[in-house]
């Protein structure tokens, strides 16, 4: 069946169409929830059902099932599972729907993996490298401002000109959910930043700020080909792609400061559980920031304080 033949499906579309025109949500999340959908409503046609109205919490515990069955990621299920709840979610919002038949039905669990971070000081060694800033400049500066500001692809892919503040020192993203943040530009990156809109076309403040062939914004691919060449001249080993920059800014800035507050809104996560997962501390520090700040913590005595007799006595009693 085509993706368009059943009611279930004209109501999925719907949805998308509301998620991109009210919502706001980014192409990257339409396109996502699209293929969700689609899949949802062609696997449940197979079944026979073809209206929302038809779809119970047994249906969709089934298609779970199939996928997981299939061997898809833990990942991947759940974020189908979402994209049938949220559309469920909406339909009852408009009474198209009595029930939301996803609700309580539980996404497989997966094993939460930390994404592989740099080295503080190889990263460092290799943004300072000359040959990686002279031979590839707009390469050296996506990888400065990635690392300074920890912004997501998606916001560096859309960055133009105006975003900035008129000394470079701050930009404005507008990330997940359509919500604005400021970010404060590190020096280092600044200087990258100025060095490749000094050799780049000049552009009125809507104008990205890395361009591509024929002056359009750079493609995400394009970025993470760039990074690798950079990191290639710059003499940066290991796996090289933008989320690791993000994931560098949140560890060491998390390391230095200890403030994971500070570090959520940085990089705009909606909830702390997002931002605890994404970084992390070593053990050693954990224990002795613990150390040093709970009360409730092994206290020592102060050195070179004598204890006084009369204490002793009364202790005694």
């Amino acid at each position: 069946m085509t993706e368009a033949a059943t009611p279930l499906a004209a109501a999925a579309a719907d949805y998308l169409r509301w998620l991109q025109v009210t919502k706001r949500a980014s192409p990257h999340t339409v396109e996502a929830t699209r293929r969700d959908l689609a899949r949802f409503s062609e696997t449940v046609a197979e079944r026979g059902v073809t209206t929302p109205a038809a779809v119970d919490v047994h249906l969709v515990r089934a298609f779970v099932a199939r996928r997981r069955k299939l061997g898809l990621a833990a990942t991947s299920v759940q974020r189908e599972l979402s994209s049938v709840r949220s559309l469920f979610r909406h339909l009852c919002r408009l009474g198209q729907a009595q029930t939301n038949p996803a609700a309580d039905v539980r996404a497989p669990k997966s094993q939460r993996k930390l994404p592989g971070t740099f080295e503080k000081d190889a990263l460092g060694s290799a943004l300072d490298n000359r040959e990686g800033q002279a031979v590839l400049p707009r390469d050296h500066a996506i990888a400065e401002l990635l690392y300074s500001c920890g912004m997501r692809l998606a916001e560096l892919q859309t960055l133009t000109r105006g975003q900035f503040d008129s000394e470079l020192t701050e930009v404005r993203v507008t990330g997940k959910g359509n919500k604005t943040r400021i970010l404060p530009v590190g020096s280092k990156a600044r200087d990258a930043v100025r060095a490749w809109l000094e050799t780049s076309p000049a552009g009125p403040p809507n104008s990205p700020v890395f361009l591509g062939r024929g002056g359009a914004a750079l493609s995400r691919s394009a970025i993470a080909q760039g990074l690798k060449r950079w990191a290639a001249a710059a003499g940066l080993a290991g796996r090289v792609h933008p989320h690791r920059f993000r994931h560098a800014f949140a560890t060491h800035l998390l390391e230095e400061s200890g403030d994971l507050r500070a570090v959520q809104e940085l990089l705009g996560h909606a909830n702390l559980s997002t931002t605890q997962i994404y970084t992390h501390l070593d053990f050693d520090r954990l224990a002795k920031v613990y150390d040093a700040a709970h009360p409730r913590a092994e206290i020592k005595k102060p050195e070179n304080v004598a204890v006084q007799p009369e204490c002793d006595a009364k202790i005694a009693t």
